[in-house]
């Protein structure tokens, strides 16, 4: 039976590890041909190996996100040897924590510029294609602390925000042209980022949360699924919450 995204070409940024890994993994389950790119050094064949082994289809597209010409050569390598692109999934992100009055501005600058910055590169290229096919979705993964902050993370909740008002804007932009921007904002996922929490760190945690567990990069994969589907065709502006109540 073919999947919901058959003929679909996907891209992922952020593919090599955690939630993107998960997203192109599941994008590609559903049929479509998945282009993974994370930064040279990461390990992203491994996903587009494991995609390919699986019978779908994946291609590895190295790109350093922060990269503007780098990101618009690439993201039209996709397009042109893929035939389209019709879902974006803007995921590259890191952390830099620190305290803002100690925070150095090469700290700010660093995450604002792959978190946002980056979205914004990879973005405007796609909107570009998916304008001339009259067909697309767009969807980034924010954060809560886009939505209610945290103390040492001024940097990532910033960056995160952004994303959050890029999305809205894009979606009174582009719903005439049949593409949908939504964004999705994660609480605390099973990643490399949360492997770093101490036992004390965890348990505190876990006492605000309604469901009583980290979550997995599969819970944000369904949920971009479901964005990148036929279900999510009337869905535009929004940012889904996939926190575990979290934030409510």
């Amino acid at each position: 039976m073919a999947g919901q995204l058959e003929g679909k070409v996907a891209m992922v940024t952020g593919a090599a590890t955690g939630i993107g890994a998960a997203c192109a993994r599941a994008l590609a389950r559903e049929g479509a041909v998945v282009a993974c790119t994370s930064l040279p050094t990461d390990p992203t064949q491994a996903v587009v190996d494991d995609i390919n082994a699986a019978g779908g289809r994946a291609v590895n597209k190295p790109l350093n996100v922060t990269n503007v010409e780098e990101a618009q050569r690439v993201v039209e390598e996709v397009a042109a040897e893929l035939g389209g692109l019709h879902i974006l999934l803007n995921n590259a992100g890191i952390t830099d924590d620190g305290l803002f009055m100690r925070m150095k501005a090469e700290s700010w600058r660093r995450v604002l510029s792959v978190n946002l910055d980056g979205a914004f590169n990879v973005t405007q290229p796609a909107v570009k294609i998916m304008v001339r096919q009259k067909e697309g979705r767009i969807i980034s993964i924010s954060s809560v602390v886009g939505l209610m902050g945290n103390p040492g993370q001024a940097n990532y909740s910033a960056s995160k925000a952004g994303l959050i008002g890029l999305t809205k804007s894009l979606a009174r932009e582009l719903g005439s042209r049949n593409i949908t921007v939504n964004a999705i904002a994660p609480g605390y996922i099973q990643t490399p980022m949360t492997d770093k929490l101490n036992e004390e760190q965890r348990k505190a945690l876990m006492a605000n949360l309604a469901i009583p567990r980290l979550g997995t990069p599969e819970d944000i994969a369904a949920v971009v699924l479901f964005l990148a589907g036929p279900a999510g065709s009337y869905v535009t502006g929004e940012v889904i919450n996939v926190s575990g109540g979290l934030y409510m």
